[in-house]
């Protein structure tokens, strides 16, 4: 029986019940985090022999020549261009290699356009007035907090199984020249786990802005983060745009920071041949180079993109059974009751639960009055307000996966017990 078809009779019974096996979980002592996309141990491990790729006997050149030991290079070695010009689907020239965080290149990215504007002559943000951000929700929240820390006025942009609402995205940015930008994580999107469909990318690509130094950061985290071997596909958002003179609008985003050293990894970003040359021009004056070792290390592990691809094979076995382990309780406890959806995504590194409506904070506090921590409710939206405070982001990644079956059980007890209440409320 679903639960809102209960008598209030029978959803006191069966709120008893499970706060009796609440009270059962808050004796065990536990104490597990899911509240982050952290890779584990296990993840991390796959990674060690990639320490001993570049050897203090070894040549430390680039297969060009480069000396990765010296300056130069300011925007990335040739061979670490080419492996994240396969991952983008773009060519090397239109690739800079940065540091270990794409985050970093974003926040970047987003100061250098306060304060000198994006190029060919546009104002900097900062003479602007007032910035506008479109947030596709729920979404990131380091996202949020950088645009929010800015002090962009965000708005939020509804988002269902294809990507976000496009008719109110065109209808804004048409309109609105204080719009500047929007944030999008389009494949295996965090928390959600959809990937943009063709048409929501074609339109991204083709639609009018009365800002000409509109840029859409598409942060592409999770494009090589394949769980299943039918994976998403996503069409390529700067091909698109080239095809209508939009190509400068386009700003994507990747790093192997879930890949090989969370924090020691490499990040890039692709752009248009004009964007990079200016970009170029203002990383000049900020540095004279990125870790070169680094990345030649990388580069050396992997040899090509195909032995990335193989390598991420190796975290999907991983991390495969945990999502499946979540998605098993969730389906067999709250499915047959009606209090909850989710997405069981295809690759990324979240399951985004819904409750219902006015539940999500109670949820995440129960969890953690029990010894389970769950990123924050609210979190997955712009200044941490989730108007129907339903939206809960589940991090299966890090916990051993007994562990993840505890913490799992125990959400799904907190669910009915939030859940029940309310009804009763009601």
């Amino acid at each position: 029986m679903q639960l809102q078809d209960m008598s209030k009779a029978e959803l006191s019974a069966f709120l008893e019940e499970e706060l009796a096996k609440y009270e059962d979980f808050k004796g065990r002592g536990l104490s597990l985090n899911m509240a982050r996309g952290k890779p584990s141990d296990e993840q991390l491990r796959l990674s060690h022999k990639m320490l001993e790729a570049v050897g203090a006997d070894d040549s430390l050149k680039d297969a060009d020549g480069t000396d990765c030991r010296n300056y130069g290079g300011l925007d990335g070695i040739s061979s670490a261009k080419k492996l994240f010009a396969d991952i983008f689907g773009t060519s090397e020239k239109e690739v800079m290699v940065f540091g270990n965080s794409s985050l970093n290149i974003m926040y970047d990215m987003l100061v250098k356009a306060m304060l000198f504007g994006t190029g060919n002559g546009a104002k900097p943000w900062k003479d602007c007035g007032k910035i506008k951000w479109l947030c596709p929700v729920p979404g990131y929240d380091r996202h949020f907090l950088i645009t929010e820390k800015l002090g962009f006025e965000m708005i939020n942009i509804p988002c269902d199984e294809n990507g976000p609402d496009m008719d109110m995205i065109e209808g804004l940015v048409a309109n609105d020249g204080s719009i500047k930008g929007i944030w999008c994580l389009p494949m295996y999107s965090n928390p959600t786990g959809i990937t943009y469909s063709d048409e929501v990318v074609k339109r991204m690509a083709s639609m009018k802005t009365k800002a000409d130094d509109f840029r859409i950061f598409w942060d592409n985290a999770y494009c090589i983060h394949h769980l299943t071997d039918t994976p998403d596909t996503l069409l390529n958002l700067l091909e698109e745009s080239k095809k209508h003179g939009n190509e400068e609008r386009v700003y994507m985003f990747a790093s192997t920071s879930k890949v090989t050293f969370a924090g020691g990894g490499i990040a890039a970003m692709s752009a248009c041949e004009s964007n990079i040359d200016y970009i170029r021009s203002m990383i000049t004056v900020q540095t004279i180079g990125y870790d070169k070792i680094n990345q030649l290390r990388h580069t050396r592990f992997f040899k090509d993109y195909n032995g990335l691809t193989e390598h991420m094979k190796l975290h999907a076995k991983l991390l495969y059974p945990k999502f499946k382990a979540v998605s098993d309780e969730l389906e067999k406890e709250l499915k047959p009751l009606g209090i909850g959806s989710w997405v069981n995504p295809n690759g990324g590194y979240f399951i985004s639960f819904d409750s219902m409506p006015g539940c999500a904070k109670k949820i995440v506090k129960l969890c953690k009055d029990a010894g389970v921590v769950l990123t924050g409710a609210g979190a997955t939206f712009p200044y941490g307000k989730d108007p129907e405070d339903k939206n809960i982001r589940i991090a299966p990644s890090f916990p051993p996966i007994e562990e993840l079956k505890l913490a799992a059980e125990l959400f799904c007890i907190a669910v009915k017990i939030a859940s029940a209440q309310k009804l009763l409320d009601e």
